[in-house]
């Protein structure tokens, strides 16, 4: 079953029609191939393909991919190409290092805390990274990039569920950082990542060749030796038998939040065969029970463990969902070859029992209270899953996002303390969102917090807990405090995984009748902490797979962090940047003084507009002032520069004022493509200058087959091959003359010069020295339109100087003799 923003899809058309929409040339392919085992029988076949095209990751850009493990998966191989690979002898800074992380139920984010960095693993990925006791699901690993990585991974080694995988490129509060320009290492991946399961539900295993029995919880069963009082068991029992060297493994599904699960073998029996001399010493045996949430026990992997044979197995404060169960048979006084030659057969009942509280209590005794949590939408529409949750209680009005916990409280305990919890769902799509609790009193806070998922949690078992400002789960990879004083308490649990959760508040009980004090407490499920700390905008987007809607805060230029609250730029960093990127716009006024004093009207206008709306564009990038749209000057900022350097060097030529008014349109439909499609790339410089020079050719160009129509590539320049060939050398030599005339050529150098500053300046800015280099860019390009101005001389009309023709000549000749013969006479 695969979900989108938390609705189950089950039409083929509709999850192909979705992944057409939101996938970027991801495929998703299912199709029924079967592998055969030796027998003949089907044992797994292909659930689930995708593929991810090839996708860049510019810096400090990431991506989520989730796969979906249903819990008849067998294997998952996951195949990922880039074009990186990180050499783990020469690692620099973290901050910049490329990276894949994975979290179980949602997405990871490595730079929560500077402690998460110990998440980092400085190896390469593989199979054995999985796996293990650790819960991945309330820590998360991550490691270098490589250039391939595949990873095949069974259900013996992850459990069924949501799995993500991040890829980042660079991590930091910078990641968050509002960013003009973002230059620096990219990289890119494809891959493809396929899920193999069972076609037979009661098989199991890396092959599927494991037998799965499984257990059915009855509501009527009572057991012989059940003496629990207050509680409603469901259980059941089945007789097997099995060799000594066997093992038989059972699966018992938890649907609703239990107190216990108590797990018995009752009238063991052992049978040996006649081949095998001598009495069977029953106290050596022993019947071994391993336990594992999710995925099948080992003998060296499980959760929960006992010999059964000799006391029941109890799982205090189960999780929901499926617990595998193995019983492997064991003689610890013999060894392993002469418990095969014994052949003894064991015959044994099992016994399992969910011990389960009345709905509104909870405990081991079922004597304190609990509260199903209601949920209320958030009245932002266009914000989802948004939304806050209160007690299903006469005694609590739905008017407010908080309740009060006087009337709630527990009031009954063994001791001085009792407990009081809170049960509530977060829907699987909603696994990027984040649960907020508060809790405020008129009176010093004396209770503990403890949360947990899938179960109820305790004072030795939990998942975060808050019990004072030094005391709690703070610093951990997914929990921030935020408030820890006296009488309030504010924490977030970042990107909580979909499904239950289980909130238990330990505290006096005196304070159940402290009717005079108030104390109300919230639970949220918000999509960005503190509301990014109002230093940005929170953005919501569906993960690579389509499957998640995550969130996360896109910070302003002064501040970073998951939340916005790092402050990158100090107010009197902010107020220098503002002085030297805004003030070294006033570079402008020099080519605008010049174009006005030479009655260069337009380009008067360009210079001036340009200067006027990078210093507005700037004081909006650093949110001092915006008068427009930020996209709105940030294009007229770019495609203004874009026009002034090029409509200089269009100036420099001597073409006619129609023929520069159709080289400006054509350019200014260029630049204006060139600023709306990607103002901040590092190849505009040089398409700019690449323009401008090419404006200037062709100008030269109009100019030269204006002035110069007397050459002619007729005929009869193979008549008289020696004469056109010295009329040619004359022109060039006139050509070049007038060149070297018409430009002032150390205004002229300078010019390039400053260029070369300002397309340096261009190509050094990053993200941290933006400002400074920016600034030097201002300055270099406006001067350099200016030098690029005062180069130009009057111009030398080569077709005044063109060389003089024969016929010319000759007729110049036939005057001076008709004169000499006049004067002769």
């Amino acid at each position: 079953m695969f979900l989108i923003l938390g609705h189950s899809c089950s039409n083929l058309f509709l999850v192909f029609l979705v992944f057409t929409v939101t996938c970027f040339s991801s495929c998703w392919v299912l199709y029924g191939e079967q592998v055969q085992g030796g027998d003949g029988s089907h044992k797994s076949s292909t659930l689930s393909s995708f593929i991810y095209a090839t996708t860049v990751l510019k810096p400090y850009e990431w991506r989520y991919i989730s796969v979906d493990l249903p819990p008849w998966f067998s294997s998952v191989t996951i195949a990922l190409e880039s074009n990186i690979g990180v050499d783990l002898k020469r690692i620099g800074k973290v901050s910049t290092l490329p990276m894949i992380c994975f979290r179980e139920g949602s997405p990871p984010l490595p730079d929560v805390y500077n402690t998460s960095l110990t998440g980092l693993v400085i190896d390469h990925i593989s199979n054995s990274s999985f796996g293990g006791s650790q819960d991945l699901q309330m820590v998360e690993k991550c490691y270098p990039m490589q250039k391939s990585i595949s990873l095949m991974l069974t259900n013996e080694q992850i459990r069924p569920g949501i799995w993500y995988f991040g890829l980042f490129n660079g991590i930091g509060p910078i990641r968050t950082q509002s960013k003009m320009i973002n230059r620096g290492h990219s990289y890119s991946f494809s891959g493809n990542i396929t899920v193999e399961g069972c076609t037979n539900s009661a098989m199991l295993g890396k092959f599927c060749n494991q037998t799965i029995s499984l257990l059915s919880c009855l509501d009527t069963y009572i057991s012989p030796e059940s003496g629990i009082a207050n509680m409603t068991p469901c259980g059941g029992t089945e007789e097997s038998c099995l060799d000594v060297a066997g093992s038989k493994v059972y699966s018992l599904d938890v649907v609703s939040i239990a107190e216990e699960i108590i797990i018995t073998a009752l009238n063991i029996t052992f049978t040996q065969s006649q081949r095998s001399n001598g009495a069977i010493n029953s106290s050596g045996h022993s019947l071994m029970c391993y336990v594992r949430h999710g995925t099948l026990p080992q003998p060296q992997l499980y959760d929960y463990s006992a010999d059964i044979n000799r006391s029941p197995l109890v799982i205090p404060l189960p999780r929901l969902g499926r617990w595998y169960i193995k019983i492997l048979p064991a003689n610890l006084s013999e060894s392993t070859s002469a418990i095969q030659e014994m052949n003894t057969t064991i015959c044994y009942s099992l016994e399992w029992q969910v011990l389960r509280c009345p709905a509104d209590k909870a405990g081991l005794n079922c004597t304190t209270a609990k509260y199903t949590l209601q949920t209320f939408l958030k009245r932002t529409p266009y914000v989802a899953f948004e939304s806050y949750y209160l007690p299903i209680s006469g005694e609590v009005s739905s008017g407010s996002a908080s309740f009060p916990l006087g009337p709630l409280l527990s009031n009954s305990s063994d001791g001085h303390y009792t407990w009081t919890f809170f049960l509530l769902d977060i829907p699987d799509g909603a696994a990027g969102g984040n649960i907020h609790v508060r809790v405020a009193s008129e009176a010093k806070i004396s209770g503990e917090i403890y949360a947990r998922y899938g179960g109820f949690p305790s004072h030795s078992n939990w998942d975060y807990f808050y019990a004072n400002s030094t005391s709690n789960s703070n610093g951990s990879m997914f929990f921030k405090l935020y408030d820890a004083s006296d009488k309030s308490v504010s924490f977030y649990i970042i990107y909580a995984r979909g499904g239950t959760w289980s909130f238990g508040l330990r505290h006096p009980i005196s304070n159940r009748h402290s009717s005079t004090v108030e104390t109300t407490m919230s639970i949220s499920l918000e999509r960005c902490p503190e509301k990014c700390s109002s230093h940005g905008a929170c953005k919501s987007v569906l993960d690579s797979s389509g499957l998640t809607f995550y969130s996360f805060c896109d910070c302003d230029r002064r501040n970073g962090g998951f939340d916005c609250s790092v402050e990158l730029v100090s107010s009197s960093g902010q107020m220098w940047q503002s002085i030297s990127l805004i003030g070294s716009n006033a570079a402008a006024l020099l080519p605008a003084y010049w174009a006005l004093r030479h009655k260069a009207f337009a380009e008067w206008v360009l210079y001036t507009s340009s200067g006027i709306s990078s210093g507005l564009y700037h004081a909006c990038d650093l949110g001092t002032w915006c008068p427009l749209s930020y996209h709105v000057l940030q294009f007229m900022d770019f495609w203004l520069s874009f026009m002034a350097v090029v409509s200089t060097f269009v100036y420099l030529s001597t073409i006619d004022e129609v023929t520069k008014r159709a080289i400006h349109t054509v350019v200014a439909i260029l630049t204006a493509l060139m600023a709306e499609s990607g103002p901040t790339k590092s190849s505009n410089i040089i398409l700019v200058v690449a323009i401008g020079t090419l404006a200037l050719f062709i100008g030269f160009l109009i100019e030269f087959f204006t002035h110069h129509r007397w050459i002619s590539f007729s005929t009869e320049i193979c008549l008289n091959m020696l004469n056109r060939w010295e009329t040619v050398k004359a022109w060039i030599h006139n050509f070049i003359r007038s060149l070297l005339k018409r430009f002032r050529w150390g205004f002229l150098l300078a010019g390039f010069t400053a260029l070369a500053m300002a397309a340096i300046s261009w190509k050094l800015e990053t993200s941290q020295n933006y400002w400074k280099w920016h600034s030097a860019w201002h300055v270099s390009i406006y001067t350099s339109s200016f030098l690029f101005l005062c180069s130009k001389a009057t111009a030398v009309n080569c077709e005044n100087e063109q060389p003089r023709s024969e016929n010319y000549e000759l007729a110049r000749q036939n005057s001076f003799s008709g004169s000499n013969e006049r004067g002769g006479r």
